[in-house]
């Protein structure tokens, strides 16, 4: 009859099953975290650059606000200043960092026409939005860059 309380001894097998465990485990952890490691860090990007297209095109949509001005040059300037205000107003989680430049220009496909170009970028190396490990950083952008534009026509400015 066995006393209550007392263990028994474990068999050399049972002591080598259990170590195998622990070596298959520390071998299979680096694994699973870089998987894990990844799929933060790319869904993290994905976000941001979505946050950046979106307030790209938000600042294109700016430029069609109807600014008070006396010429169609001074209502596209006005116009296109409203662009990069409003372009990091939505992207505000990324606001401090992204830059952002809206320039008009004679649309290529139409002279008679402007467009508006807004573009904001994000230097992804110098603040990453995940720390990056050692070597891992080849993998990834540097820079996260989002344009949209618009077309305006001169005619309708004023």
């Amino acid at each position: 009859m066995r006393s209550q309380g007392h263990a028994l001894p474990r068999s050399p097998r049972a002591r080598r099953v259990h170590g195998n465990v622990a070596v298959e485990f520390a071998l299979l952890f680096p694994l699973f975290f870089l998987i894990l490691y990844a799929i933060v860090t790319y869904s993290m990007i994905f976000a941001a650059q979505q946050s950046l297209t979106l307030a790209a095109e938000e600042g294109a949509r700016a430029t069609l606000k109807f600014q008070q001005a006396n010429d169609p040059d001074a209502a596209l300037a006005a116009r296109v200043a409203a662009a990069c205000p409003a372009a990091t107003g939505m992207a505000n989680w990324l606001a401090a960092a992204a830059g952002c430049n809206a320039t008009p220009a004679n649309c290529t496909y139409d002279a008679t026409m402007k467009c508006v170009t807004v573009t904001l970028t994000y230097n992804y190396a110098a603040q990453p939005l995940v720390p990056t490990l050692p070597f891992l950083g080849i993998m990834l952008p540097a820079q996260l860059t989002s344009t949209a534009m618009i077309q305006l026509n001169p005619g309708y400015l004023l």
